[in-house]
């Protein structure tokens, strides 16, 4: 079994590539950056339970995980001796001239000490170094790879206000069987212009080939590694977009990639020396040029052989290549995020709610120009346009538990209007109470209050209370239920500008009486709001 078990979207890849694309294991393992045992376990599974690609309409990753790995047994395998090394062990003799056979081999037996004897080894190692400079001489299919890379040199973009220059990368791609060849200059090797390229490509060249070869670029490839190179998110579902499958070319393998290695050095010399002696003072001046220039290149006739890239295009690749799909790819970043306590997410300074249950969950969030997807374990948990307003919330009703969402259904308008059916003073009371408040919402509490206080009183007696109130500025619960319970409410409202002063030590006024318990705790929930 296994060391570690795929991700769902990952074992997905492996199907997709092994029914659909139908690619050979050990492609599937470069391609899924994942080992060549890995991909026989998991497809010797899916065989026995009778799983194929596409996936029956309905099955969910919980389906696939429990028919894949329900009652399987774990399985014991046969223990190996341990490999050596032979790559590293050359380097280093190569790099340290004191350094022999027989002391490689000591540090080995300590390391492992059920390993190949000395002489062994030493076998193992002359027969590996026998074969270290054979060139294989690779046959290309037609319509089978493209192989894709950055030059290393760069273009310069001159400012016409006399700034700075700044540089322009040469993207190109190069089709294993015929030569054929595009390129243009991007602005950067970030992930939106090295996806765009790939994608003008393919409408360049009107088809898509079977596989992509990319460089172990950071753009393309987030894990460069030897054996198991692990794929962008995004470069993975732009592949998966035009069904091609990626398998990245070895580190420190230059033959594995020698097409475009080779693409790129023609590229440098008939196109990036070809413009040596002009200025560009944007990328679409440059792009037009470089496109002139691509054209003669696919053109021009081979010294070896007869044709040129074009001709040999639409003779071999152009035929074998598969139809572009109806949509264009759009661009989707993927990022990871966890799920605060108030249920949203930040996605570039801007919060997205999910729902409420996956608070501490790590999820996924794929973003284009206009929406904000969000993902956990493979499944869709929310959809939101995109906002770009800064520490702001965009928030769905239904992502709240029952008593948040009981809680938001009381607007101030609500309040204010269940106040005017008392009467307009009343009215006027709420609204004071209200604005009164850093936040509506901490004055809640009060008007409902006073609210119930009518099921004791007449609206009339509540009405002329709220009058009271709003005269002699005590606007709040507790004033009003004593002017009720004191009877004040008849007695007639005194005008006169005789009346004693409001202020003094020892009158702690409505303010004192609207910072209880429930305001201040009302106060903390808001500046967390704010805070979120």
């Amino acid at each position: 079994m296994p060391t570690e078990r795929l991700s769902m979207r990952k074992l997905k890849e492996v199907l997709r590539l092994r029914f659909e694309l139908k690619l050979s294991q050990r492609q599937i393992a470069r391609s899924c950056s994942i080992g060549h045992s890995t991909v026989y376990d998991y497809l010797k599974r899916a065989q026995a339970a009778g799983i194929t690609w596409p996936l029956p309409e309905g099955w969910e990753d919980a389906r696939l995980e429990e028919a894949l790995f329900g009652p399987s047994p774990p399985r014991i395998y046969e223990s190996r001796r341990p490999t050596p090394d032979f790559a590293r062990l050359h380097q280093e003799l190569q790099s340290h001239r004191h350094l022999t056979l027989q002391l490689w081999w000591e540090e080995y037996r300590q390391n492992h000490p059920d390993g190949y004897s000395y002489t062994r080894l030493c076998e193992l190692y002359q027969r590996w170094r026998r074969h270290l400079d054979v060139v294989l001489r690779q046959e290309y299919k037609a319509g089978e790879k493209l192989f894709v890379d950055f030059a290393g040199d760069t273009i310069p973009i001159f400012d016409p206000q006399g700034g700075p220059e700044r540089p322009a990368y040469l993207f190109v791609a190069v089709l294993g069987a015929s030569n054929y060849t595009y390129a243009e200059a991007t602005a950067s090797q970030g992930l939106e212009d090295w996806i765009g390229a790939h994608v003008r490509t393919f409408e360049f060249m009107q088809g898509v080939t079977e596989l992509l070869i990319p460089d172990n670029l950071r753009t393309g490839v987030s894990r460069a590694c030897r054996y198991e190179p692990d794929l962008n998110p995004a470069y993975q579902e732009m592949a998966m977009h035009y069904g091609v499958a990626v398998v990245p070319a070895r580190t420190r393998h230059p033959r594995d990639k020698a097409k475009v290695e080779s693409g790129v050095l023609v590229a440098e010399r008939w196109i990036l020396a070809a413009l040596r002696h002009r200025k560009f003072f944007n990328l679409s001046e440059l792009n037009q040029a470089i496109r002139e220039l691509l054209d003669k290149l696919n053109h021009r006739p081979f010294k070896k052989r007869p044709g040129c890239r074009a001709s040999l295009f639409e003779e071999l690749d152009r035929p074998a290549l598969k139809p572009l799909p109806p949509l264009r790819f759009e661009l989707r970043d993927w990022t990871q995020a966890r799920v605060n306590i108030d249920y949203h997410v930040q996605f570039d300074f801007h919060f997205y709610s999910v729902p409420y249950k996956l608070n501490g969950e790590l999820v996924e969030i794929r973003s284009t120009a206009n929406t904000i997807e969000i993902y956990h374990r493979g499944e869709r948990v929310a959809s939101h346009a995109r906002s770009h307003e800064p520490y702001k919330a965009t928030t769905i009703a239904a992502h709240r538990p029952k008593s948040h969402q009981e809680h938001l259904a009381w607007p101030p308008s609500r309040l204010i209007n269940w106040a005017q059916s008392v009467g307009p003073f009343t009215a006027q009371l709420f609204t004071a109470i209200l604005e009164s408040k850093p936040h509506p919402e901490m004055g809640y509490r009060s008007c409902l209050g006073i609210l119930r206080l009518g099921k004791n009183y007449t609206n009339a007696r509540l009405e002329a209370a709220a009058q009271r109130a709003v005269a002699t500025g005590a606007c709040s619960y507790r004033n009003v239920k004593s002017i009720l319970k004191r009877g004040l409410d008849r007695q007639p409202l005194e005008t006169s500008s005789s009346a004693p002063p409001l202020e003094h030590e020892n009158l702690r006024g409505a303010a004192y009486f609207d910072s209880s318990a429930p305001s201040q705790q009302a106060a903390l929930f808001s500046k967390k709001e704010e805070k979120c």
